[in-house]
C-alpha cells in the first residue's frame, strides 16, 4: 500500500463526507443510548435484547452467539445474561440438542421494553434514515470511482 503523507489524490470534499458520514452515525447511536436509558435500560442491555429477538431464524440465542454479535468477550455475555434475567429480561433454558448450552430468550418483559424502543427508534430512523442512506450512497460511488 502507498502511503502518503500530504493525502495526495484526496480532497477536502472526501474528509467531508466520511466525518459527515461517521457524525451522523454517532449521532443515531448517541440518541440510541439516551433512548435505552430512558427506558431503564443501559444500551448494552438494549443491544443485547435487539441482538437475541433479532437473531436471524430464531428468537433465541446462545452465549457464544450473543457475545458475537454484541463483540464482547464470552464471560462478559455471561455476566449480561446474568444481569438481564435479575431483571427478568430474559430466560434461559437448557438447549434441546446440547444439554451443556443454553438458549437465551427475552422474557415478555423484555420483548414489551424492546417493542416500545423498537418505535422510537423506526420513528427516528424515518427522519435521519435519508440522510444517512444518500452519505452511505456518495461515499459508495467515491470508493468505486477511486478504485
Amino acid at each position: 500500500m502507498n502511503f502518503s503523507p500530504t493525502g495526495a489524490g484526496l480532497g477536502k470534499a472526501d474528509y467531508e463526507l466520511l466525518s459527515e458520514f461517521r457524525y451522523m452515525l454517532r449521532k443515531f447511536l448517541g440518541f440510541s443510548e439516551a433512548a435505552a436509558v430512558s427506558h431503564g435500560l443501559t444500551p448494552q442491555q438494549y443491544q443485547a435484547l435487539l441482538s437475541i429477538q433479532g437473531f436471524p431464524g430464531r428468537d433465541w440465542v446462545t452465549i457464544s452467539e450473543l457475545a458475537e454479535q454484541m463483540q464482547i468477550a464470552h464471560h462478559s455475555a455471561v455476566g449480561l445474561t446474568d444481569r438481564m434475567e435479575a431483571l427478568r429480561l430474559v430466560r434461559r433454558l437448557p438447549s434441546q440438542e446440547d444439554r451443556r448450552r443454553v438458549q437465551v430468550s427475552l422474557t415478555a418483559k423484555g420483548l414489551w421494553i424492546l417493542e416500545k424502543l423498537y418505535r422510537i427508534h423506526r420513528a427516528e430512523l424515518h427522519s435521519t434514515g435519508p440522510r444517512l442512506a444518500r452519505l452511505l450512497h456518495r461515499a459508495a460511488e467515491q470508493m468505486s470511482e477511486g478504485a
